[in-house]
């Protein structure tokens, strides 16, 4: 019985993204592993941009300076 928690930042991620992110997370279990795709548990959370950090900065800090080092 696989269980899988994708975490995404909250921004605008649409329902039709979510169905193939399920679909497709099932479908690689089930063809990787041979999973059940009827035991096979996908959850996907969005969280609030201020609750993510990558590198040791807040997303939004580290995107900006990603930005400026490549001239965006």
């Amino acid at each position: 019985m696989p269980y899988v928690n994708i975490q995404v930042t909250r921004e605008g991620v649409t329902p039709d993204q979510k169905a193939r992110l399920i679909k497709g997370t099932t479908d690689l279990l089930a063809d990787v592993l041979g999973k059940d795709p009827m035991t096979t548990f996908v959850v996907i959370e969005e969280v609030a941009l201020e609750n993510w950090g990558i590198g040791g900065l807040p997303v939004d800090t580290f995107r900006a300076r990603q930005a400026a080092a490549s001239g965006r």
